[in-house]
This record gives C-alpha cells, structure tokens and sequence, in this order.
C-alpha cells in the first residue's frame, strides 16, 4: 500500500502528514469551562493512547481551561475547536493550542479571518479547516443539489483559499459527512487536488455499534487507498472508546505502529465445546488497561481442527476442549488450562512475554 504524499505538520510536540504515523484523535465532551473534568478525561485519553485531542472553545471561560491545561502535566496536543467567534481563536491561540479548528466562512470578514491567520502564523499553530455536510455555503448547496462528495470537496478548497490568500499554508483539511460515500469521495477528490494532511472522520456517526462500523467502513477504505493522516472514531460514547475503536481499525487494517495485543478469535460451531464467546468478551475486557512493550498476536480458537494452525500465526493463543483448553505459543504446545482459568493463565503468560 503507497501512501498518498501530503504535507508534514507540526502540532505541539508531535507531527502528522509525510510518513509519520497515523494519529488517532477524540474530542472531549465535558463542560470546557470545567476545568478538573476537562483535564482528568484528557488524562484518561492519554492513557488509552489518544495522540491529539480536541476542546470545544465558545468563550472566554474555555480559554482559561485550554491555559491551566497547557501548563499542567497533559503532553498530548490540545485542538481549540472554534465555531463563530473569530476572537476566541485568537485567545485560545494566546493560551498555548496547538491547533485551532475552524469553518473561515463562519468567522465573519476576511480582516477576521486574517486577524486568526495572523496570530497562528507568529505562533506557528496550524489551522484545521472543518466542513461538515451540515455547514456548506448556499451557492455550492445549490450547484450540487445536496451535500455530495463533491461540494463538501469544493467547500473544503474554498476555505483553504481563504487562508492562502494571506499567505497561510500551516492547513489540515477535513471533511466529514454522516453520510459514508459522500465522506469517501470527498475526500479521494481532496487527495488528487490538494497535498494538505487529511483528517478522516465519518461525522455523526451513531452508538458504538453502529458508529463502528460506519467509522470501520469510511476511514478504512481511505487508509486502504493511502489516504489519510489522522482519525477520528465519532461515537455516542465515552471519547475513550473512540481511541480504542480507532485504534482496532487501524490494526485490523495491518497499519498499526502501536504495541498492543491484537485478538484473533473465531465464530465458534458446533464443535466448540467451552464458552467462547464468553472467554473472547471477557479477555477482551480484562486486556484493555495491559501495556505491553510489543505487538502481540492472540488466538482464541474454539477447537482443535483451526485452533493451532491458528495459534503457529499468533505469539501466544489457546484452543478449546471439553471443560479445558490447550495453551500454544507460536504453535508448540506448552500445556491444558482448565476452562475456569483460560483467562487467568493466558494473561499471566502475556505479562511475561
């Protein structure tokens, strides 16, 4: 898979675009005037492997919070979110964001919006062009008839010739629609014309089930054509569940840099004879707080006719029996658990690995 060649940008301390690694982003969803709640869910993201985060800034009380935050303890980025007020943008930039968020056609005049191009550029703080299906001008609503690929893709380029109008580059494009196709095309045109880094997100995406598989569908396609320089999962969740959903989307995919344990398990059949899908669920669960220091590969495999063809794949795995299950490690057999401590002893031989 080659990867489309965009532009490398610098956010706080960390860089996106050019062949640096995909990051996985979530936005809080705390009062941003609270200060205590805003920093403790962003420390639970850290903790999860968030790589940048977003806040939304609608007034002077959230600034104060983006400051303390700046001058605490968080590492990760801090994206300002703004929708309306061009001096919020301004402020938030005075108070340490590593990113501002907007829509420039929602800012007013074009001294407004050079007035926000001019304190990112001394700053040097990217701009983040936001354009949802929800916020296209009337002109290219009407040209296309509805929200297509197409017009989030022209809206997306207008805004951005807005900054460049002021001599502005420091530009990451992102266009979301609810709509999945609408998303992926925009975004394939966005590839072809623009060398800007592109962040994916299918928008309004649902719970987590549904909003998963939306997310898994639009963002996995893109990055399966090289396209796409950071992530998000939008979900009806906990933010810390977009990280680890965004996360398995990129293992499953086979682009994933992160150490972590990666779970291969099967869909049971009549021959399974212990709770799988109760062992699966359950390790699931239990693996999410482990850090490990590598990639680890784990089979959970419901019988012996696929589990340890399976498990000569994986680092480690087991395969069910009657009551009991076979422990393997690339492929050798190390010993039987009996079923009531498969996920005990598989956990313990992790840690040691």
């Amino acid at each position: 898979m080659e990867r489309r060649k965009s532009k490398r940008v610098k956010i706080g301390d960390i860089y996106i675009g050019g062949n640096e690694k995909i990051a996985v982003q979530s936005m809080t969803n705390t009062d941003s005037a609270d200060f205590d709640a805003t920093y403790h869910q962003i420390k639970r993201l850290e903790n999860v492997g968030c790589d940048i985060v977003r806040m939304t800034v609608p007034d002077i009380d959230a600034v104060k919070t983006v400051y303390k935050l700046k001058n605490s303890d968080i590492k990760i980025p801090i994206v300002a979110d703004i929708h309306f007020d061009y001096k919020m943008a301004i402020e938030a930039a005075n108070a340490g964001a590593d990113k501002i968020r907007i829509n420039p056609g929602n800012i007013g005049d074009e001294s407004r919006v050079k007035a926000v191009v001019d304190v990112c550029f001394d700053k040097n703080i990217p701009i983040r062009i936001g354009v949802n299906s929800g916020s296209l001008e009337k002109n290219i609503l009407a040209k296309y008839g509805r929200p297509s690929g197409e017009a989030l893709a022209e809206s997306a380029l207008y805004h951005a010739s807005l900054l460049e109008k002021f001599d502005f580059y420091n530009i990451i494009l992102a266009v979301k629609s609810s709509r999945v196709a609408d998303m992926i095309q925009a975004n394939r045109i966005l590839a072809e014309k623009t060398q800007y880094p592109l962040h994916l997100g299918v928008t309004e995406a649902g719970t987590v089930h549904k909003g998963v598989i939306k997310s898994a569908v639009g963002i996995g396609s893109l990055l399966l054509d090289g396209i796409g320089d950071t992530m998000r999962v939008s979900l009806t969740a906990d933010p810390v569940e977009e990280i680890r959903e965004g996360k398995a989307i990129l293992s499953s995919i086979g682009i994933s840099e992160d150490n972590g344990i990666n779970i291969i398990s099967c869909p049971t059949c009549g021959r399974t004879k212990i709770d799988l899908i109760g062992i699966a669920n359950e390790f699931e669960r239990r693996i999410c707080d482990i850090k490990v220091n590598k990639k680890v590969d784990v089979a959970i495999m419901g019988c012996v006719v696929n589990g340890p063809g399976e498990a000569k794949e994986c680092d480690i795995g087991i395969a069910g029996g009657i009551g009991e299950a076979v422990l393997f490690k690339k492929g050798e057999v190390i010993r039987k658990i009996d079923e009531n401590r498969i996920i005990d002893e598989l956990i313990e031989e992790i840690k040691r690995m």
